[in-house]
């Protein structure tokens, strides 16, 4: 669902202070609205997100956040507008609802971050699933790499928005996603995966943002064996991603750099 309620950007005026052109300027902000997410009727989250492709953050918010365990849990999925946002209602068999409801974070809002809603240790940092597959080639992901910024619709618009894009083994980006939210963006393209028919084993995600323990929950979810993003993994998110068997790298200009195991200590030659 693009929402045409709401624009992705809001346009602002400010002033330019110093520079070569001081003066009145005009600046698009990203449009950020609340989503409330239901389970069968009941609240489960509200997410602060950008009112696009809501069904797809829909799916993969269901199958990320463990709602359902595949897409053919989802029964039905209904987006409607609210008085200051969005209400989602997921459909999913009562065996599932009831699984949701244990899971459910008691919070007001929250910015795509499950891990700041969690009750307790166990659920913020949970195993995660085994990914396996094919690991591409640099030059195959340096080439989406050089490709993924001109496909960032919002953030050329805004330049406030993050993007995550699913991408073949030959570097070709099959889609990408935006919000204002580096976990919603995944969300939306875990929905887009879920949809797609094609093999994720032999797949890779590149992410504008860095790679915190969420976005390797996410990735892992998903089931792609390689992540590369614009900015460096924590610590954490590395530990996790050995355990899962998901390769995490950096992009950067023309070179790419592939994280091995979490260690001071310098591999033997």
């Amino acid at each position: 669902m693009n929402s045409t309620e709401y624009p992705v950007s809001q346009a602002v005026w400010g002033t330019v202070s110093g520079g070569a052109r001081p003066g009145p300027a005009r600046w698009s902000v990203a449009e950020e609205v609340p989503v409330a997410i239901l389970v069968n009727g009941a609240h489960f989250a509200v997410v602060m997100a950008t009112p696009a492709d809501l069904e797809d953050f829909a799916i993969g918010f269901a199958l990320n956040e463990g709602i359902v365990r595949d897409r053919n849990g989802l029964l039905r999925c209904a987006v409607a507008g609210a008085a200051d946002g969005y209400v989602i209602n997921l459909r999913v068999s009562e065996a599932d609802a009831l699984r949701a409801e244990a899971r459910r974070r008691n919070l007001p809002a929250r910015a795509g971050c499950g891990i700041c809603g969690a009750q307790t240790l166990a659920a913020a940092v949970p195993t995660l699933p085994k990914v396996r597959g094919y690991i591409p080639r640099t030059d195959a992901v340096l080439a989406a790499y050089a490709a993924f910024p001109g496909l960032q619709e919002m953030r050329r618009e805004n330049r406030s928005t993050h993007a995550a894009a699913l991408c073949g083994t030959g570097g070709e980006i099959l889609a990408v996603r935006e919000d204002v939210g580096r976990h919603n963006a995944l969300d939306k393209l875990a929905g887009v995966a879920a949809r797609l028919d094609i093999d994720r084993s032999r797949c890779f995600i590149l992410l504008s943002s860095r790679i915190s323990f969420e976005m390797v929950q996410k990735a892992a979810a998903i089931g792609v064996p390689f992540v590369a993003a614009a900015s460096a993994p924590t610590s954490l998110s590395l530990r996790a991603a050995e355990e899962a068997g998901l390769t995490l790298a950096v992009a950067g200009e023309g070179e790419l750099m592939i994280f091995d195991t979490l260690t001071a200590e310098e591999p033997a030659a």
